[in-house]
């Protein structure tokens, strides 16, 4: 029976992993997390998820000893706290925090260094091939196509692009043998002049309760290949992110993402 504390319990996230790991008869929610001051602490984490008594406390230090594996989708100050608690405690992490700045990312890596950890901007099955898909799309395509890329989202994400439409130009970038800092182009306001050729345009729309659309666009004169995938509900990261947990439990210390989970 593998044991997991949730962190961010109380969120949307939290919410469909916790309900996901009480249905999964060889996973066991041992602890959850909430920021300091949320009306959950102290709580049961049964009586948080609607499901009765589970003898587990939310508390807003993440019990990392008590697990075999921490999931993390919070925020970046709250990742960087809770990784370290599990560096100390060699408990493995499965990470889909996004928004991290630079120096938070390097932070972040070198203190989950000594663990196991799947670290991944989308734990979707089919957006992880998705990936993989747009890299050899630009690879095949090259300079003769302009590559453009549209993201959706619930209105309460606070971070944009998303970390999977940043994901998604870095393997176009890849493709294309790209430094994606030097081409990228968020947005587009005023008299921009010609797009160049190099460039990879990105757009981010926050609406309604869009749980995730993202699509690639390669377009050349005459016509344009769109690539796009579309979650219907959070169960496609959740699943994913569970995925994830059995497979970091086995594995050796050290910094994974979904294409090894996957065998990508």
């Amino acid at each position: 029976m593998t044991k997991v504390v949730v962190c961010g319990i109380a969120g949307r996230m939290g919410q469909r992993l916790g309900n996901l790991i009480c249905d999964d008869d060889e996973m066991q929610l041992v602890g959850a997390t909430e920021r300091p001051g949320h009306e959950a602490l102290g709580r049961d984490v049964g009586d948080v998820l609607g499901r009765g008594t589970l003898g587990a406390t939310v508390t807003d230090l993440v019990p990392a000893a008590a697990a075999d594996v921490v999931i993390a989708f919070t925020a970046p100050e709250s990742t960087l706290a809770d990784a370290a608690a599990c560096a100390a405690a060699g408990t493995a992490m499965v990470v889909g925090t996004t928004g991290f700045t630079a120096a938070q990312l390097i932070e972040f890596k070198s203190t989950v260094a000594a663990v196991p950890c799947v670290f991944a901007p989308n734990f979707s099955t089919a957006m992880n091939v998705l990936f993989r898909l747009v890299e050899e799309a630009a690879r095949f395509l090259g300079d003769d196509y302009d590559v453009e890329v549209l993201e959706s989202h619930h209105r309460h994400k606070v971070d944009a692009p998303s970390g999977s439409a940043l994901g998604l130009a870095q393997r176009a970038a890849a493709g294309l043998e790209r430094n994606l800092d030097e081409v990228v182009v968020h947005g587009r306001e005023g008299v921009t002049g010609e797009r160049t050729r190099k460039e990879i345009g990105m757009h981010a729309m926050r609406l309604g309760d869009v749980a995730g659309d993202h699509s690639v666009f390669f377009g050349a004169p005459g016509e344009y290949l769109e690539l796009r995938h579309h979650a219907t509900s959070r169960d496609a990261f959740a699943l994913g992110a569970l995925r994830a947990a059995r497979y970091v439990v086995s594995a050796e210390p050290g910094l994974y993402d979904m294409a090894h989970v996957l065998g990508l």
